[in-house]
């Protein structure tokens, strides 16, 4: 197709490391239960990492990325890296650093004196390895890489942040690579994305850019540590490249890649997510070696980037999508691609547009999917293959391995976009009938909450949790009892039904006000919805990596949305029966269930999420029928679907809003709508969430100490809010009066009246013990408070 004398190379961002089958996992969960030491774990990781390289190599791929596994995420490997480990865990040599790593992410209790050899080393729990009082202390906050799911450990700075090339885990890895004959293409997180993902503490007008001067030479003694172990290219991600940046962020990127480069190790400067724009002549003129793109996200820049970039500089186009899980059009990105390699004399490398972290591991286990639509699918390790054939097909080698392939590839495209199982007549009917006050509920929210008052007759600072409690293992149990046919439905139905009897006891016994099922039946918030909802298929095998140990199966939307019957009202009015007490419903949002979804990409987003909003809406007025009053709408995601860009967050907003409000807005003004949203920063889209009117928002506050309720505060947020007392992500429980001072924090922001008192988030992960004594404290923060104002 193009001149087969020009070397196509090929590479990745980097490649999922949870493993095929969850080994990273499990292997953590053993590690954190003191099952397994440090060392049984540094074996597993050196597994995963051999395997995944080799299946790198055998696909073809010249170069292995190293440097993209994690034991729990890849910020908190650069905060060990660079070591800005906090002060306030107070490390101590005793601690491995693999325990200070774990004591970040998943925090401390305190602990009082242990005896020598009482305590198990490596058990991750951050405790010393030879006794010794330790305090407590909270995690890292924690929140979305960019535009994802992947949630990273937030970096801590202040004025007294010192670096120092402090980790050698990467160099370790390297080594490990090139024993096993690789050629290695190490990766990091460039110094400004770093900075910037980061959070200032300390003085408030503190700029965490002060900082770039002492962290560039940290910086260069990894490229020269990298160079001298022979590593052939270093790929530096620099993603916020694709944002909106102050102009002194701006500035820094020329004189800082002017130092890096004078390593002398060739730098590929890596983007994604999102186009240039403003950035793209910036980007094409750093002193660097190369520069990737996404050429999924910024397809219209790739002709600008290709006159740009100087002819030296290789340039490495993101052609296969990185995010989702659609097969590669080869024909599409070869049209796309050939005018490139034709027109430019210098070096072209194709790759994924950003890491393979964000897409499942293989189809290889996908045998229960109806074959016409796996034909439709590439998972990670089928990208890789992809790569291959695109590589192949511009070097003009068209064998008949080549030949079939791009045969099978142009037959999946065709069948997916003839398909009738995508389209439902009556889906596109009912939106086109969809009246123009479907998203308004009758009256305004003064209106609403006396109503609401009067009806529940709550106390000041009502309690309750975000709605799931511990799956244990007799639970999961009897789900995959079920799922293998060993348990029958009635039997498996009669086991959930004690379940939330026992949830439901447990709450009425701590206090709670408002109670919750407990969600004993569910499998995932929104694998659960996605199972019942036509459109939607599941695999079996597509889990992909959330934060640390905790992964998702994101179901995958190929068609029209529609509900054929109700999902959660039998349980919940079950959870009714049993308590005089409110209880909630629960379920999740629109733009929650689209963003934790492999979306269809023929047709526009906001389309799709109208027709899971209607569906959702369905479910809401049937929950209303049955007399629940209360009814909780989860959209923990709709921050993380902000595009990157502040140009395009106006016309997102409006559907993302007008979808939730069109799920929310068919009950009477008793019935109270909650929200719940977690693990982002919301104070810049204040106006958007207000306008979703929703009755009650819960948000995730505690690692933050309540510092992002103070922009709900200062908009004067009308209606009532739940800020999270406690951190659920953290196996450490907080006391009464640590939960009292936070809600003093909020009482001083938020009128006490529109107060409520609840965890951080679902319950789901914690065990019955930890979960009870802090639900414990929380009631009894609260009932302080009631004492207080």
């Amino acid at each position: 197709m193009t001149n087969s004398n020009k070397k196509i190379q090929t590479h990745i961002p980097g490649f999922p490391r949870i493993g095929a089958a969850r080994e990273l996992k499990f292997a953590l969960e053993r590690h954190w239960r003191g099952e397994q030491d440090e060392a049984q774990l540094e074996s597993t990781g050196r597994e995963l990492r051999a395997r995944h390289w080799a299946l790198q190599r055998e696909a073809g791929l010249d170069f292995v990325t190293v440097g993209d596994f994690a034991f729990y995420d890849q910020v908190a490997n650069h905060i060990q890296l660079l070591g800005c480990e906090p002060a306030r865990y107070g490390f101590t040599p005793a601690q491995s650093q693999l325990s200070r790593y774990f004591t970040m992410a998943r925090g401390r209790s305190g602990v009082a004196a242990q005896a020598d050899g009482a305590h198990q080393a490596g058990c991750g729990c951050g405790q010393p390895q030879q006794g010794g009082a330790l305090h407590a202390a909270a995690a890292l906050e924690m929140t979305k890489w960019f535009d994802t799911n992947y949630h990273y450990l937030v970096p801590e700075f202040s004025a007294d942040t010192v670096f120092a090339l402090s980790c050698e885990r990467l160099f370790d890895e390297v080594a490990e690579a090139q024993a096993l004959g690789h050629a290695v293409k190490a990766t990091l997180i460039g110094p400004l994305t770093f900075l910037w993902l980061g959070k200032s503490k300390g003085a408030v007008d503190f700029d965490r850019l002060s900082l770039l001067d002492q962290l560039l030479p940290v910086y260069g003694q990894v490229l020269d540590r990298l160079k001298a172990l022979g590593v052939e290219w270093v790929q530096i991600d620099e993603p916020i490249l694709g944002l909106d940046l102050p102009a002194p962020w701006r500035s820094a990127f020329e004189n800082s890649y002017w130092q890096l480069n004078q390593v002398g190790v060739p730098l590929l400067l890596a983007t994604y997510f999102s186009p240039l724009e403003e950035n793209l002549s910036l980007a094409c003129r750093l002193p660097v070696a190369g520069l990737h793109v996404d050429g999924v996200r910024a397809a219209h820049e790739l002709t600008s980037i290709a006159d740009w970039l100087p002819v030296h500089k290789v340039l490495s186009v993101g052609i296969v999508d990185g995010r989702n899980i659609w097969r590669t059009d080869l024909d599409a990105a070869l049209a796309v691609l050939a005018p490139i390699a034709d027109k430019r004399a210098g070096k072209l490398w194709l790759s994924s547009s950003c890491s393979l972290l964000h897409a499942p591991f293989t189809l290889a286990a996908e045998t229960a999917l109806a074959p016409e639509i796996r034909s439709w699918l590439a998972f990670a390790t089928e990208k890789l293959d992809e790569l291959y054939l695109l590589k192949r097909a511009l070097h003009g080698e068209y064998d008949a391995g080549t030949t079939d392939a791009l045969a099978v590839s142009r037959a999946a495209i065709a069948s997916r976009r003839a398909s009738p199982r995508v389209h439902q007549a009556a889906v596109a009917a009912r939106l086109q009938a969809l009246p123009a006050d479907a998203g308004q509920r009758r009256a305004g929210f003064a209106q609403r909450q006396a109503e609401q008052r009067a009806r529940f007759q709550l106390p000041a600072f009502p309690t309750t949790t975000i709605g799931s409690f511990p799956q244990t293992p007799a639970i999961r149990s009897a789900r995959a009892s079920f799922k293998r046919g060993e348990l029958s439905l009635a039997d498996y139905e009669a086991a959930m039904r004690a379940e939330i009897a026992d949830a439901v006891q447990r709450q009425e016994a701590l206090g709670l006000d408002v109670l919750v099922h407990g969600e004993a039946e569910r499998n995932d918030m929104v694998e659960y919805f996605g199972e019942q909802l036509d459109g939607f298929v599941f695999t079996q095998l597509g889990w992909v990596q959330s934060y640390g140990s905790r992964c998702v199966k994101p179901p995958i939307i190929y068609g029209d949305v529609s509900r054929p019957k109700a999902m959660t009202v039998d349980w919940t009015v079950h959870a009714q029966s049993l308590t005089a007490k409110p209880m909630k419903g629960m379920l999740t949002g629109p733009i929650t269930i689209l963003q934790w979804s492999f979306v269809r990409d023929d047709q526009p987003r906001a389309r799709t999420a109208l027709q899971i909003a209607l569906a959702i809406r369905d479910e809401v007025a049937d929950l209303e029928q049955a007399g629940i009053g209360i009814i909780q709408i989860d959209e923990p995601a709709v921050r993380e679907g902000l595009p990157l860009r502040r140009g395009r967050w106006d016309d997102y907003l409006d559907w993302a809003t007008h979808a939730f409000r069109v799920s929310a807005s068919a009950v009477a003004d008793a019935t109270q709508i909650h929200t719940h949203m977690c693990y982002a920063e919301f104070n810049d889209i204040l106006p958007q969430i207000a306008a979703m009117d929703a009755d009650v928002i819960t948000i995730e506050t505690s690692r933050s100490d309540m510092e992002l309720l103070n922009g709900f505060g200062q908009f004067r947020y009308p209606n009532e809010i739940g800020p999270g007392v406690y951190d659920i992500h953290s196996p450490r429980v907080p006391d009464q009066q640590e939960m009292v001072r936070l809600l003093q924090k909020a009482s001083a922001v938020i009128p006490p009246a529109n107060l409520w008192v609840n965890p951080d988030c679902g319950l789901k992960t914690r065990g019955w013990a930890e979960t009870e004594t802090a639900l414990r404290n929380m009631v009894a923060a609260a009932r302080q408070l009631r004492a207080i104002y």
